[in-house]
């Protein structure tokens, strides 16, 4: 029975929305160019997960045959939610402030980045405030 489809990209998907983050529409060929430069790729490999991506809608393609182009339907914004939603979901039972306790606690945010988060969260609070 074959397992049901995961509405979010794959590592592998998500190298190739990357790339066409990028580049924007992009034939075949030139994505394959392109994902080569990090690893090798078979043409036929990354054909495959383009349909598979575009049963997804993941991606979408204009014309056909060689002259197909191929481009992103989801932003990064969108697929970075999605994915960070299943992750809260999958690892912090729902909690987002448990995936933020996580990554203050974890010591994987430089000083920089938490000033950022602090001013972040100022705002937010600001702009709740004035509601």
């Amino acid at each position: 029975m074959p397992r049901p489809s995961n509405p979010h990209p794959t590592d592998g998907e998500l190298e190739i929305l990357r790339v066409l983050w990028t580049a924007g529409p992009t034939s075949l060929s030139t994505l394959c160019e392109q994902l080569r430069s990090e690893r090798d790729v078979a043409t036929t490999t990354v054909a495959t997960m383009l349909r598979v991506m575009l049963d997804k809608k993941l991606v979408k393609r204009t014309g056909a045959g060689r002259g197909a182009v191929w481009s992103a339907t989801v932003t990064q914004k969108i697929a970075a939610r999605g994915m960070v939603r299943k992750l809260v979901e999958g690892v912090f039972e729902g909690s987002a402030h448990r995936l933020a306790a996580h990554l203050v606690e974890g010591g994987q945010l430089t000083a920089r980045q938490l000033a950022e988060l602090r001013q972040l969260i100022d705002q937010q609070h600001k702009s709740s405030a004035h509601k």
